[in-house]
């Protein structure tokens, strides 16, 4: 390609609002503070329940204020995933597959929240992804192995944690939050083909639309020069 493919910024849903909720927390508190100076002692219960919820809202919106500016970065090279915890990127050459995720219950067809990604070597991510991360995202992914279990795709034991060492196929052996990462990683494979799920909540727009936007940016990186 003779024409520079742009880099392409996702800001996540879940960070939109975060300034509107903390002044909206600010004012709320400061009109509460002047109308209890004359009615603390008659509504005392009331006002340190409206004082509380005022609270869990400015840390609500703090909270998404701190998440990263970016969730995503697509580069013509490849991905960028940015965390709290870290991150973890991948060239596209390292990306066998990126699809949309389903399943089965009863007769019922259901689509999950995330979008899958298949690479073409797992030893790939161990060098990619920051051993912070990987420890959160253990917990982060709970859900998709309980709807693993219940779509029985793997048992209830499969799902329990790993703290044991992990061997990659190069003989490369894990050990700590990586290990445990990676056991995880190798259940979530078997359950659902993926290695890595970007949630819903990271992405700026609906899953079809952001899933053919990461395809269409792989497809693209392999006539990139």
């Amino acid at each position: 390609m003779t024409g520079e493919i742009p880099v392409i910024k996702i800001k996540a849903q879940s960070n939109h609002h975060a300034v509107f909720l903390m002044l909206m927390a600010l004012i709320a508190f400061i009109s509460t503070l002047v109308i209890s100076q004359n009615y603390w002692r008659q509504f005392q219960l009331v006002l340190t329940f409206i004082y509380l919820a005022e609270l869990v809202i400015f840390i609500t919106g703090l909270a998404k204020y701190l998440q990263p500016k970016h969730s995503l970065c697509l580069s013509p090279s490849g991905i960028n995933y940015q965390h709290t915890h870290g991150h973890w990127q991948l060239d596209w050459h390292d990306v066998q597959r990126i699809s949309l995720m389903h399943g089965t219950l009863g007769l019922t067809q259901i689509r999950l929240p995330y979008i899958g990604i298949r690479l073409l070597q797992l030893s790939t991510l161990a060098k990619n992804i920051s051993p912070r991360l990987a420890n959160r995202l253990i917990h982060e992914q709970r859900p998709l192995l309980a709807i693993a279990i219940r779509l029985e795709f793997i048992t209830l034991e499969q799902s329990q944690l790993n703290f044991t060492s992990f061997e990659l196929p190069g003989g490369e052996i894990l050990k700590g939050p990586l290990a445990a990462f990676f056991h995880h990683t190798t259940v979530l494979e078997k359950a659902f083909g993926y290695h890595l799920f970007l949630p819903e909540t990271a992405l700026d727009r609906e899953l079809d639309e952001f899933c053919r936007l990461l395809n269409q940016c792989m497809k693209s990186s392999v006539n990139y020069h």
